[in-house]
């Protein structure tokens, strides 16, 4: 098993993972104040954003608020020096400031942006005659009935609000009471089984549409017959969801996470959300009730919650307000190929997702369940779609016969109900459902299908960079091998022992795991660079994933780099890595791509002298990938596979110009920028160009870049920002 490493830097050298992830939030909002992108994409990056804090505040903030109450230091926080209290600090200043700009894009850009072009949200005071009539028969015929008025007194006290619910908080009066008049408070709950967005009925071009919330507010006193509503705001909790298993203490893990599922709406309160004109009786009342400091509150000038907003993404017309709808292509091979397995067997496949089409995985996997000739079945699901047609296809395979086994993580984070859902369902077609190892995530991602061949048993086999959910495979770019090599056929099908029963003394050929060898693979590839480096051999390093967070490989990077080996971090989110510092990292330079496709895929590429290693893997290089979850990392050993990744891949994600931004060594973050007449370089629309190039003729010659070479201008971006 790996083995933890105290920094051998100073705390100056490292960023805070939460402030780095709060930097890479900011990226989002800034593509949704960009101009450039269309309206309704800059909603989308807008609700993404609020999303995005939710998460944080559910898991990180309140992780930190639970290690300063009971007094604990934090596990994975360590390098930077900073405590809980400094880092909530730093999360509560910087959140603020990043909210109210997230709000004043929305105010001032985006929705008046979006009434010029035929998508107006309207006050029900500002309701025509026509469209009053029809709100209010909506809201007595489906809306009312649903409602449930909680009142707040000696004999109710203030009600449990669920995480996330939409709320309104307000002050009634009864004016003709036996003591003359009476004030009261109440709590109602905007229903969550109900669209947020109520359009309304329109003679016109365009669209007019009312916020639930506010139709709801203009019918209180419905709610209330005989008293008077003096007074209203919306507020939204966040609560703690971060669930605690002791896995050795559960005699049945499913049951168990069921049970805390009904446990995480009741967490405790970390953050409110109220309107911006609530009177202060209305905010004392909701700290005092939901134990939370004033610098925990959040005032909202706008909507309370924008992640419904994807509801108006989604309203049908106004393409042009959209990007252009992505087609996957098929890649080449499998367009041409009548059986997929004869196909997989004469050669390695790469598939890079989106641009190529995920199709292609669920074909294999329905190809298996289908063909007869196949004899057992073996994946692991972490996260994938519901519905789903690989875990149909899985049901389909068992009730044919054949052996199947689906290693489920219950614990894949806000996924776990819908993991249940399927899980059950797969018991129940007959396929043998496996929930991993105790205490260990299983994040790793495997598909091996056993089939007879001419009295002769051959594996083929799936390894990838991202989950089988073919709805996230539209919009996260991943990377997928399809081989039959015998060593990656040995190698998983011992990966799947391990994870279904015991296995200990297996020689890996092909596939490094985590937690036992990673670390410490990961540490020998870059130390064996600074070595090259320092014998005058060529060294480079070039990686590319979500975060970076571990010290020990942070340090080794820095090691390499005062080495003189060159290496780029294309690192979507968390950089915990301070680039740029002279005699430490200035051979190394960070950037982060934000743009309409989530950069989700990870590649490991160390030049070796120059017979380059190309990795692929399901981990980033934080401690929960190399200490608390079982992942693979795998080579590329094809050589037209690797060529496509190094002349191709890399190079394309290093150029690009528009779309990314570099890492200074103070955490700012900035544009490269183009010099001259220097063409704009934006990746993900070169690769979809390649992808459509790649169907229009596949004996075309492939595009040629220049690989792995760094902008010039980028470079010089990144320099000035450190100075």
């Amino acid at each position: 098993m790996s083995r933890r490493i105290k920094p051998r830097y100073t705390a100056d050298c490292y960023f805070n993972r939460e402030v780095s992830w709060l930097a890479f939030n900011e990226r989002v909002l800034d593509e949704a104040a960009d101009p450039s992108n269309l309206l309704l994409e800059r909603l989308k990056f807008l609700a993404i954003v609020s999303s995005n804090l939710d998460e944080f505040f559910e898991i990180r903030v309140a992780g930190l608020q639970q290690q300063l109450s009971a007094g604990l230091e934090p596990q994975d926080y360590g390098a930077d020096g900073l405590g809980p209290a400094e880092v909530l600090e730093a999360i509560e200043r910087r959140t603020h400031d990043l909210v109210d700009r997230q709000y004043a894009v929305l105010r001032h850009e985006i929705l008046p942006g979006l009434a010029a072009c035929g998508i107006e949200r309207v006050r029900y005071d500002d309701l025509s005659l026509s469209e009053r009539r029809y709100a209010d028969r909506l809201y007595h015929a489906e809306v009312h009935p649903v409602m449930t008025p909680l009142a707040i007194d000696p004999g109710h006290p203030f009600p449990h609000v669920h995480n996330k619910s939409l709320n309104i908080l307000l002050r009634i009066s009864r004016p003709h009471g036996d003591d003359g008049p009476q004030e009261f408070f109440a709590v109602v709950q905007v229903p969550g089984v109900l669209d947020r967005i109520v359009i309304l009925p329109h003679d016109g071009p365009g669209i007019r549409f009312l916020l639930l919330e506010d139709l709801i507010c203009a019918h209180l006193e419905t709610l209330f017959g005989g008293f008077a509503v003096l007074d209203h705001t919306i507020f939204r909790v966040t609560r703690n969801t971060d669930l605690a298993i002791d896995e050795d203490d559960a005699d049945d893990l499913l049951l168990t996470i069921e049970e805390s599922l009904r446990q995480r709406i009741r967490g405790e309160a970390v953050r409110i959300g109220v309107s911006a004109d609530a009177g202060e009786s209305f905010v004392a009342m909701l700290q005092e009730a939901l134990d939370v400091r004033p610098r925990e509150v959040y005032r909202i000038d706008g909507p309370v919650d924008l992640t419904s907003m994807m509801q108006l993404y989604r309203v049908d017309g106004f393409r042009e307000l959209r990007d252009e709808p992505l087609v996957p292509r098929v890649p080449a091979p499998f367009a041409a190929a009548e059986n997929i397995f004869d196909l997989i067997r004469g050669q390695d496949i790469l598939v890079h997702h989106p641009y190529e089409s995920f199709g292609v995985v669920v074909d294999f996997i329905e190809a298996a369940a289908a063909d007869p000739n196949v004899l057992a079945i073996k994946q692991t699901l972490y996260r994938t779609s519901v519905p789903s047609p690989i875990i149909n296809a899985l049901a389909r395979a068992a009730q044919n016969g054949k052996e199947v086994t689906a290693l489920v993580e219950l614990k894949a984070r806000f996924d776990e109900r819908n993991n249940i859902v399927w899980a059950r369902s797969l018991e129940d077609a007959g396929v043998h459902v496996v929930y991993g190892v105790v205490g260990l995530k299983t994040h790793c991602k495997a598909a091996l299908v056993v089939r007879r061949e001419s009295g002769v048993l051959r594996r083929y086999v799936h390894l990838s960079t991202g989950n089988y959910n073919p709805i996230t495979a539209r919009v996260y770019t991943d990377l997928g091998l399809f081989t039959a090599d015998q060593a990656f056929g040995d190698d998983t099908t011992q990966l799947f022992n391990l994870l279904t029963g015991y296995s200990q003394s297996h020689e890996w050929r092909k596939l490094v795991l985590a937690p036992t060898v990673m670390l410490e693979r990961v540490i020998g590839l870059i130390g064996r660079e600074r070595r090259h480096a320092l014998a005058g051999r060529s060294a480079r390093i070039v990686v590319k994933m979500n975060a970076l967070v571990e010290p020990s490989v942070i340090d080794a990077l820095y090691g390499a780099s005062q080495a003189g080996v060159k290496i780029d971090l294309l690192l979507r989110g968390i950089s915990c890595l301070r680039p740029g510092v002279p005699g430490m990292s200035e051979n190394i330079r960070v950037t982060s791509v934000v743009d309409r496709f989530l950069e989700h895929s990870r590649i490991f590429y160390f030049e070796n002298a120059g017979e380059p290693d190309v990795f692929l893997g399901s981990a980033d290089w934080m401690p929960r990938n190399f200490f608390r979850r079982i992942e693979v990392m795998f080579p590329i050993a094809d050589p037209r596979l690797r060529r496509r990744i190094v002349e191709e891949i890399l190079p394309v994600a290093l150029a690009e110009n528009v779309k990314g931004r570099v890492l200074g060594s103070d955490g700012a973050d900035v544009r490269p920028g183009r010099r001259g007449d220097e063409v704009a370089f934006r990746s993900q629309q070169v690769f979809q160009e390649i992808a459509r190039d790649a169907i229009r003729d596949d004996h075309a010659a492939p595009r040629t870049f220049t690989p792995l070479v760094r902008p010039a201008d980028a470079a010089a971006a990144a320099s000035r920002q450190s100075a």
